[in-house]
């Protein structure tokens, strides 16, 4: 399959050099896309966890903090600065949000 893409790309790139690359950066920004449409599905799961729960509420909460600290960290890297929108779209709660980053203590 990789001969194929890159025979394809080899061509392309005969007829129109830039558009070689072209299909390489919507491949890319597909991943991306992806990539970031999965982190909030887990931080959505993260939170509905979280609100549910009864018993191992402090584990819940670590869960949910990771899971929002990793998905701002994605929006971060693809070029979004600005987490106030996904925060109240999303719904997450400020005792998540208190703890972003935080590493919980190492067992010995």
């Amino acid at each position: 399959m990789a001969s194929s893409l890159r025979e394809s790309l080899d061509l392309i790139r005969m007829v129109r050099p830039e558009a070689g690359t072209t299909a390489l950066d919507h491949e890319i920004l597909a991943e991306r896309a992806s990539s970031l449409g999965a982190a909030e599905r887990h931080v959505i799961d993260a939170i509905a966890a979280l609100a549910a729960a009864t018993t191992d509420r402090d584990q819940r909460l670590a869960e949910a903090r990771q899971q929002v600290w990793q998905y701002f960290v994605q929006r971060e890297l693809v070029g979004f600065r600005r987490h106030t929108d996904v925060i109240q779209e999303l719904k997450i709660p400020p005792e998540v949000l208190a703890g972003l980053g935080a590493m919980p203590e190492r067992r010995k």
